[in-house]
């Protein structure tokens, strides 16, 4: 029988697991990780090739399978996924961990919830039972050779999963971080957690929205979906993390905002087009937004 466990209950018995890309800046530390990863490129090109056609579509703006080599994120490893939300990544990494790895699902702290408008009571109840329902809806269709999965927060302070994990992933999961970083140091404490829960010599893989580096910190704060590759570097060492190297995966030269743009702009949500053909044209022409792919690793 597969097994699925809810919440950092799950902590306590991950078990130590095994812990063609353009880089553009490295460290010493990419030769250490070489020797503690066993990717499977082959597996994860089978898995690749039978998830269902509409996420295969994504797959040119998304470059899974590059993203995850380049992070070097191999079977049996224990994984964390930041805001996994529908589960895009989740669905080709469970099966690519395979019986021997773990899956943990991390959403965002349930104390900043509130600061989006639109967290509504019956929002906020669908939160407070996201680590349960994460783990309920995964059973739906996880493999019975897939990996373990549980779920927690990034508000969970009881250290029940530190030194747990071989990973963590970002991917599109910093910006509403540091937008609200003022109102309750929410990057600060997810960035902390992330680095108490990976083992030494454990990795930090970011996929993100990427502002041009001539925008002001103020529009680039994540309001707009977009940050500044140069601060989330900033900020990943000032959280004690090692900068290891950054690759242009998933960059995207044609998507160049100004002004007010928002990410959201973009396919898939394409929001202001309405029945504009022109406009709509326009933005599928640009195409999903340009992407910093940084890796880091905790000492």
């Amino acid at each position: 029988m597969r097994r699925f466990l809810t919440a950092t209950a799950a902590a306590f018995i991950l078990a130590a697991c095994s812990s063609g890309d353009t880089t553009t800046k490295m460290s010493g530390g990419e030769a250490q990780l070489a020797e503690i990863t066993k990717r499977d490129t082959a597996k994860l090109a089978k898995v690749l090739a039978v998830q269902p056609e509409k996420t295969q579509a994504r797959y040119v703006a998304r470059h899974p399978a590059e993203t995850l080599e380049f992070f070097g994120i191999a079977p049996g490893m224990a994984i964390g996924e930041a805001l996994p939300g529908g589960g895009w990544y989740t669905k080709i990494l469970v099966p690519y961990l395979g019986s021997e790895g773990k899956l943990v699902g991390i959403d965002y702290a349930l104390e900043m919830y509130p600061e989006f408008s639109f967290a509504n009571e019956a929002f906020m109840e669908t939160k407070r039972n996201w680590p349960v329902e994460f783990v309920e809806k995964s059973a739906e269709w996880a493999p019975e050779d897939g990996a373990e999965i549980s779920a927690t927060t990034f508000g969970d302070t009881s250290g029940a999963m530190d030194g747990q994990l071989d990973a963590v992933l970002f991917v599109r999961a910093m910006h509403n971080l540091s937008r609200f970083e003022d109102a309750g140091q929410y990057m600060t404490n997810a960035l902390a957690m992330t680095h108490d829960v990976l083992k030494p010599g454990g990795i930090v893989g970011v996929v993100q929205h990427r502002a041009p580096a001539s925008a002001t910190d103020e529009w680039a704060d994540g309001s707009a979906g977009y940050l500044k590759e140069a601060n989330v570097i900033a900020a990943f060492k000032a959280a004690g993390f090692e900068f290891v190297k950054s690759s242009e995966i998933n960059a995207n030269p044609n998507d160049q905002p100004v002004g007010d743009d928002i990410v959201w702009r973009l396919p898939p949500s394409m929001n202001g087009v309405g029945d504009n053909e022109a406009l709509k044209a326009e933005r599928l022409a640009i195409g999903e937004s340009d992407r910093m792919t940084l890796l880091f690793r905790k000492p």
